[in-house]
């Protein structure tokens, strides 16, 4: 069985570019604010999840191991 994530995305951050939909339909969905929401927050991990967390423009998005909290992206310094 795979690894699971945790995604989230800081509002706060998130200026509704759209990239993640771009990259993600499936997993991502603006709000009427145009403010992104994981669809599912916790999915398998999979490369398109991936590539909408690297192309957002601001970094809104943070991936994370479900368990232990290991940080996926944005990559620690």
């Amino acid at each position: 069985m795979g690894d699971r994530w945790h995604v989230e995305v800081d509002r706060t951050v998130c200026i509704g570019s759209g990239m993640c939909l771009n990259h993600a339909p499936d997993a991502f969905r603006l709000d009427s604010a145009r403010q992104s929401h994981p669809r599912d927050p916790d999915p398998d991990a999979n490369e398109k999840v991936l590539a909408a967390a690297e192309g957002c423009p601001v970094e809104a998005i943070t991936i994370t191991l479900a368990d232990g909290g290991e940080q996926i992206f944005p990559p620690e310094d």
